[in-house]
């Protein structure tokens, strides 16, 4: 995982902000960067300082094994690397599904029995206790009230993050199937064409 202390410094006062997280943002459909389009991003970290996340649908054709053998055996179905994002390509960000109950050395919770695990350590230490993993090329990250900006501009919808959404096994119908199970007027963005001009 990129080391704390790579956000930016704020004067504002964060206290009555809500900490986001845990939570999914989910790009709304006119978003026009292409690293984000249709994105569903998890945050793993967000303070004052700043926001880090992965995007969870966004698979390469490189297999985890090929990059890290020792680790390839804990990747779970798809087993390759997901682009994180467009910071920081060169390093990798790991999450990891810890077995109920187990403490883990190296993992550090975001959500429920989901955190982020330290892949300076020996897979071997870290197997017994945990479920399994996903290896991300880069991460999503915000300067200091960057991402509060987006949220006011609706270029995100927040909604509940679920610790399969990390492991899902079809990248390509995660937006639309996130944003179904939400129900209502979120439910009917699913259904908003990729290319508005042209339907």
């Amino acid at each position: 995982m990129p080391p704390r202390g790579i956000l930016c410094n704020v004067t504002r006062d964060f206290e009555d902000a809500p900490n986001l997280t845990g939570k999914l943002l989910i790009a709304e459909p006119m978003l026009e960067d292409p690293n984000f389009e249709r994105s569903v991003v998890l945050l793993i970290e967000h303070s004052e300082d700043g926001a880090l996340g992965v995007v969870l649908n966004r698979p390469t054709d490189i297999d985890v094994g090929a990059v890290l053998e020792q680790w390839g055996s804990l990747a779970t179905d798809p087993p390759v690397l997901y682009v994180g994002g467009p910071v920081s390509q060169d390093s990798l960000v790991a999450l990891g599904r810890r077995r109920s109950g187990r403490d883990v050395e190296g993992w550090t919770q975001v959500l429920g029995d989901l955190g982020a695990v330290d892949l300076h350590l020996e897979p071997a230490e870290l197997a017994p206790g945990l479920d399994g993993i996903r290896v991300f090329i880069g991460y999503s990250g915000w300067d200091a009230e960057q991402l509060e900006a987006e949220l006011a501009q609706d270029a995100w919808v927040v909604v509940d993050a679920e610790v399969s959404d990390v492991f899902a096994s079809d990248p390509e119908t995660m937006w639309r199937a996130v944003l179904r199970r939400q129900g209502g007027k979120l439910a009917r963005l699913a259904n908003f064409p990729p290319h508005p001009s042209v339907n």
